[in-house]
């Protein structure tokens, strides 16, 4: 017989001194602490067995219960109810073979466009209420194989149309944990939000544009959106598909990489991914070294990060270089790349439309709308995207035969030469990666459309192709987080690992938000 999710909270309360959210750096020896966690301690946790995998699952899912709606943070949609029984599953089978799968009881934050196999998938909006997806995308697929737990689906901007704010018509606007006044940006704020409050392990993101980076600075959180054909967005509902790239959103660079090395590779369903056959590493995780940017030679890309910076961010990102110095990296200042300004223009193209229909053609009888007409007939959207839908109702590409405009990373002339511009600048300077600030500007207040400014990922990464990493790299007004952008060659995740993780553990730059903080609740 199933235990209940009181039940299960009760067996939680029960051993509360081993596996606990309220537990803290002054706690026992012996005392699992859930806040900050990372892959490695919670699988030492279970070998040591201070935690269970049905007592961590209970304890996220409690946090999530005293934080989310309380504190109007609203950065999950739903929870999932068989998060508990697939926790205790994983609890037997390490009990029989005493072996941890890569991720084994990891739990999971899923951004809401990820389609999940008896967990409502609705991209955020009310048009999509109530949808359950055949089966789980494959990402979500890789995940669980790997042990992981879907906990939690997250908000986003709806159908992820705003890297700005994170704001649905199916759950409201999600907040930024570090300041509830301020935004988390979007799409994948949600995402962010929950992971930065400590309410799932590690999350998954998309990013179009900017929303797994943007997000990710403003939470203090490491953010990889990979080279454009690494990881399958199959079962991903889509915004620009030539431009996006789902991945994931954690608090540590090696939590990052152990997701990212799960995810990565060929999926026949998303054709884009053949270009990583032969390019994926038999792991990631060996690129973790505390030394590795000793020699590195890293551009400083002023064009973006001289785009009227505030003051305090400016302030953090020159100190990320004298970092960057001190940890043995060799500074090129600065890094220039040549007819840059005619380079990025006209990259994007409007193929929301046909990428939509395809989606939900796709999904069968049981999605409640089949065409973005039917959404927009419906009126079930936030106000702030209706301009939006109904421009891309009026406005699509349509291909003529044989052309390449407006096509993949790998095919399209705009954006091979943008990119080769930039791999050819790489070359002249003989830098390994460039740098920039992810945001010029520190997180908008609620409200503030004036406010939202600075945004830098969008104009590389999303249309050459190129991997881009966030890291944290500071504080800006006291509590609000800054990260620092590392991009780098096609399929070169092994040397952004390296820069990524060895300039996070020369900082450690990473803290959880005060106001989500145990030692602070009960005042």
């Amino acid at each position: 017989m199933k235990l209940t999710y009181v039940a299960n909270l009760l067996l939680c309360l029960l051993l509360f001194s081993r596996c606990s959210p309220e537990a803290t750096s002054s706690s026992t020896a012996d005392t699992f602490e859930l806040q900050e966690a990372t892959i490695s301690e919670i699988h030492q946790a279970l070998k040591d067995e201070t935690c269970s995998c049905q007592q961590l699952v209970s304890a996220y899912l409690s946090r999530i219960e005293k934080y989310d709606q309380p504190t109007k943070l609203k950065a999950i949609v739903v929870t999932n109810p068989d998060a508990l029984a697939r926790a205790r599953q994983l609890d037997e089978e390490y009990n029989k073979t005493k072996r941890l799968r890569p991720l084994h009881c990891i739990p999971v934050i899923v951004k809401d466009n990820y389609n999940t196999e008896e967990l409502q998938t609705a991209a955020g909006s009310l048009a999509l209420k109530g949808f359950i997806p055949a089966e789980d995308a494959y990402q979500v697929r890789e995940l669980k194989k790997a042990g992981a737990i879907v906990l939690a689906k997250s908000n986003m901007a709806e159908w992820a149309f705003s890297p700005m704010v994170s704001i649905s018509s199916i759950a409201g606007e999600t907040l930024n944990p570090y300041n509830l006044e301020h935004v988390p940006a979007g799409s994948s704020g949600g995402t962010a939000a929950a992971v930065a409050a400590n309410f799932g392990t590690v999350g998954l993101g998309t990013d179009t544009g900017n929303s797994i980076r943007g997000p990710s600075s403003h939470n203090a959180l490491v953010g990889f959106r990979s080279t454009l054909g690494l990881t399958s967005r199959h079962g991903i509902v889509p915004l620009y598909l030539r431009n996006d790239v789902g991945g994931p959103m954690a608090r540590t660079v090696e939590d990052a990489t152990k997701v990212l090395e799960v995810i990565a590779g060929y999926d026949p369903a998303d054709p884009l991914t053949k270009h990583s056959q032969g390019k994926v590493p038999q792991n990631y995780t060996q690129f973790l070294d505390k030394d590795g940017l000793r020699g590195a030679r890293i551009g400083v890309f002023r064009t973006l990060s001289e785009k009227d910076p505030d003051p305090q961010v400016k302030v953090l990102f020159e100190q990320a270089i004298t970092d960057l110095k001190a940890l043995g990296a060799v500074i090129v200042d600065p890094f220039e790349i040549a007819n840059f300004d005619s380079l990025r223009k006209d990259q994007w193209c409007d193929v929301f439309q046909k990428d939509l229909n395809d989606y939900l053609s796709a999904q069968g009888d049981a999605v409640p709308v089949k065409s973005l007409n039917e959404i927009v007939a419906t009126g079930k959207y936030s106000p702030y995207i209706e301009e939006n839908l109904k421009y891309f109702q009026k406005n699509q590409v349509v291909w003529a035969e044989g052309s390449l405009a407006c096509g993949d990373a790998y095919q399209d002339p705009k954006r091979i030469a943008f990119r080769n511009a930039v791999e050819r600048a790489m070359d002249q300077y003989k830098v390994d990666a460039i740098i920039y600030p992810t945001w010029n500007n520190p997180p908008a207040k609620v409200g503030d459309f004036e406010g939202y400014k600075g945004d830098n990922s969008q104009i590389i990464a999303p249309h050459t192709g190129q991997p881009a990493f966030t890291v944290p790299m500071g504080y800006t007004y006291g509590n609000l987080p800054a990260g620092i952008q590392f991009l780098g060659r096609m399929f070169d995740e092994p040397a952004l690992i390296k820069y990524t993780y060895s300039y996070e553990q020369g900082t450690k730059h990473r803290k959880p938000p005060v106001k989500f903080s145990e030692k602070v609740a009960g005042k």
